[in-house]
Order: C-alpha cells, then structure tokens, then sequence
C-alpha cells in the first residue's frame, strides 16, 4: 500500500525548508466513514501525543500491513466500544514514517479528553505500554511530519505536548513521553549543547602579569596564592618579580601553553582550572 507524498511547510524551522509527509489517505487505509459531521476547528495551541496504552506486537516494524490492520482496530474500538463518530485521533504515525489520515487538520479530535480537544490535535504514535515501546526514529519523524501538516492546514499552534499533560494518564508512555519533554527533537538533528558551569574562578583581571619591572597589586596576589595552593613554592606578596616568572614559566611548560613568563589570560584561567597533578 502506498502513501501519497504531500509536501508541505515545515513551520517548526525558521528557515524555509520543504519537507515531504508520506500521508496514508482514509481511502487507503480502508477507513469506515464517520458516524456523523465533525465538529470544525480552525486553530489550536498546537498537538498533544498519544500512544496506544495496550500491547503492540513488534513485529508492525518489518510489515506494514500490521499497521494497517491495527490502525483499523483503533477506529471499530473507538466506533464501536467509545461510541465516537470515528476514530478519536486527528493523525497516526507508524514505524515506516508513513502518516495515516485520522479525522484530519480542521475537525475536532475526540482522544484529548474530555473539554481538551479544541485546545490541541491528537497525533498517535503505534507504540504501548508492551512489546514495542520505545518509538523508532521513523516514527518521531512521522509524529513531526504530522505535526507539520496540522501547522501548515490546520492551524495548530507551537505546543507539543503529552497527552498526560492536563489529564490524568500514563499516555504517551515514558519513552514517548521523555520524547516530548525534551522538545519532541528530530532525530538525527544536532542538539545544543548545554552550557557548562559557570565559573567559580576569579576573572583574568585585565592585564598581563610579566616581569621585569616588578608588578604589584592584588590580581598579583591572587595568581601567587592560587600557585602556592597547586603546590608550586613563591611568596605571596603581591610583587610579580622574577620568583613568580620562574613559577609561571615551569606552569606554562607543564601545561603545554606558552612558557613566556607572562601571566596572560590563557595562563590565568589555566592556574584556576587545569587539573592539579
């Protein structure tokens, strides 16, 4: 069974990068027609996850008709156990990266819960609480191409977010949930790097330390102390002569920088954070 390929506008980027959703139609996927008219939404907050909260076989990964078959049971359960119209999602991703059209961009979802679901889209992600857990790559992928094709023609706001987030329930699962709580990220998209720990150091004051002629002043002071701390033998006087070049120039060797005698910003920062060996 073949999607059909949409591209659209992927709005999470501020550059305009195109991407391509491959969009299983209600036709395709052999949908029953819905019990009544859909309830119309024209914007959202953005889209809320979900997960299937029973039992998925693992083996959907390697067949798609699985997919099929279990996209299927969700609407007869949601139809026929529920009550709803049709199936509850708006959209459902599957490990293939393929997207299956539930009730779609502009009408109501039923999944939210109960006075939730004109705030935010449901996109389903195939997986539960057993057997396939942990969402595979495609799978994010297809969640964010869903995600996509609401901003873009169902004018779904920014949020993603968790359908636990506001309404009591273990959905989407951890895995799925840690997913979103992280940003809901694409894989294979470079992450920022967390910045480290500020520094606990006293600042480079400004100027290089050097000698001759002798230097004086506190940032001097502070230098030898923290020498005499590493271990190294100077006295702690606040006078940069040549005791405190000898010292800085057998640092600098050690620590591979520049052996000048100049206590430059490199060499400060280095006598503060260079392990002590």
């Amino acid at each position: 069974m073949r999607g059909q390929w949409v591209v659209v506008r992927n709005v999470r980027s501020p550059l305009e990068k195109f991407v391509a959703i491959d969009l299983v139609s209600r036709k395709e996927w052999g949908a029953r027609a819905p019990r009544g008219s859909y309830s119309t939404l024209t914007s959202t907050k953005g889209v809320k996850v979900h997960y299937t909260g029973g039992r998925v076989e693992p083996a959907i990964v390697n067949d798609h008709t699985k997919c099929v078959a279990m996209v299927k049971s969700i609407q007869n359960y949601h139809m026929d156990g529920n009550g709803w119209l049709d199936i509850g999602y708006s959209m459902i991703a599957c490990p293939h990266r393929k997207v299956f059209v539930g009730r779609g961009p502009g009408h109501l979802p039923a999944a939210n819960g109960p006075g939730l679901n004109s705030g935010h889209y449901a996109v389903l992600g195939l997986v539960g609480n057993s057997g396939l857990v942990q969402p595979p790559d495609a799978m994010l992928h297809g969640i964010l191409d869903a995600v996509d094709y609401l901003r873009e023609h169902g004018g779904a706001g920014k949020e993603i977010k968790g359908h636990r987030d506001g309404y009591s329930t273990d959905c989407p699962g951890d895995a799925l949930y840690a997913w979103v709580k992280k940003g809901a990220p694409r894989p294979g998209d470079r992450q920022p790097t967390p910045p480290g720990p500020p520094s606990t150091h006293p600042q480079w004051p400004g100027r290089a330390l050097k000698y001759p002629p002798i230097m004086r002043g506190d940032d001097v002071r502070t230098w030898q102390a923290q020498m005499e701390k590493r271990g190294w033998t100077l006295d702690v006087d606040g006078a940069y002569g040549p005791q405190s070049r000898d010292v800085c120039v057998g640092f600098q060797q050690q620590e591979n920088l520049k052996d000048d005698g100049v206590v430059d910003k490199a060499t400060w920062n280095a006598s503060f954070e260079a392990p002590i060996t």
